[in-house]
């Protein structure tokens, strides 16, 4: 495993981490899968664990959170988030605050743990003003219930509001960006994000870097039914489409000229960007985890990239 800053923080996250988004509690929900996949995980050199109380309405956070507590804390980089709504309840929601500030004592007793390393904001809150946001954030932060805080598929200008107030009031600034981020889904990070996070020194965490399974090769054959894209309508009717499906097919040879399977590679090619500082994956399975976790030191020479281009990108 590798290890690279969040951003400009001092903090470091392995290259490859471990998330529990449309995992645990949704497909995997035996106690014994989940401490398998956490523990192989770290076996293998994972330190960054990312969950969101959303995530299976909290069943995700204390699954792996039962496993994580098994560990040595201080190895441990763990991750959560807070914005979509918890319960009816009208202020269970959002960047208020009251539900910043309400949110995190019901992860950390979840997640079994004193304190997040990393408080995500999941998303922008426009019926919030931004210094409640960033204020929320940092007293978060001065409570010593997390250490760093960040944003999650927040348009650039925001962040960068959200980094200027701080800075110009003396409070904790978000320190990284979590934004759907693969060889599928490009244009919004490379054109709207990496510009302004790379000078700012605000990290990537990116999630979704196989486009939901589809850069493994999966649907290689077409579209099984009860597969996890047939099943995410809008997610499914935009990725899985057959120039997509096709693509991948194309990315074998190169996967296999290099010794790589194509999720590895695809793993490789984000991390390739140095304002990348991890890409979050998932995994139903040990073999997954063991599999994705070998994309962590491969570099692709720039021969190897121009290949990809010409496959994603035909000229």
């Amino acid at each position: 495993m590798e290890y690279r800053n969040l951003g400009k923080s001092g903090l470091k996250v392995s290259e490859v981490a471990l998330g529990g988004w449309e995992t645990y509690g949704v497909n995997v929900n035996e106690n014994q899968m989940v401490r398998d996949i956490v523990m192989k995980a770290y076996d293998e050199g994972v330190n960054y664990f990312d969950e969101a109380d959303v995530y299976a309405r909290g069943k995700s956070e204390e699954l792996m959170g039962s496993v994580l507590s098994e560990l040595p804390r201080q190895n441990l980089v763990i991750a959560s988030k807070v914005f979509w709504p918890m319960s009816d309840n009208v202020n269970d929601r959002g960047l208020s605050r009251k539900h910043v500030l309400e949110s995190i004592r019901g992860t950390l007793k979840r997640l079994q743990t004193d304190y997040l390393d990393i408080y995500f904001a999941h998303r922008y809150d426009p019926d919030v003003p931004m210094e409640e946001i960033v204020m929320a954030f940092d007293q978060v932060i001065r409570n010593g219930q997390a250490l760093y805080w960040g944003t999650s598929m927040w348009p650039a200008a925001r962040i960068a509001q959200a980094v200027e107030f701080a800075k110009a009031h003396g409070l904790h600034a978000p320190v990284v960006e979590q934004p759907e981020y693969s060889m599928i889904r490009r244009e919004r990070v490379e054109k709207e994000i990496l510009p302004y996070t790379e000078g700012a020194g605000v990290g990537l965490v990116v999630w979704s870097p196989l486009a939901m399974g589809l850069l493994t090769g999966k649907y290689d054959e077409g579209k099984p039914a009860g597969a996890r894209l047939t099943e995410k309508e809008n997610w499914g009717k935009n990725l899985l489409t057959d120039e997509n499906i096709q693509k991948v097919r194309d990315l074998k040879p190169v996967a296999d000229d290099l010794g790589l399977t194509r999720a590895q590679l695809a793993l490789a090619w984000i991390l390739r960007q140095p304002g990348v500082s991890s890409v979050i994956t998932g995994a139903t399975k040990v073999s997954q985890i063991e599999d994705t976790v070998k994309a962590a030191g491969v570099n692709l020479s720039e021969d190897v990239v121009s290949r990809i281009e010409d496959v994603l990108s035909p000229r």
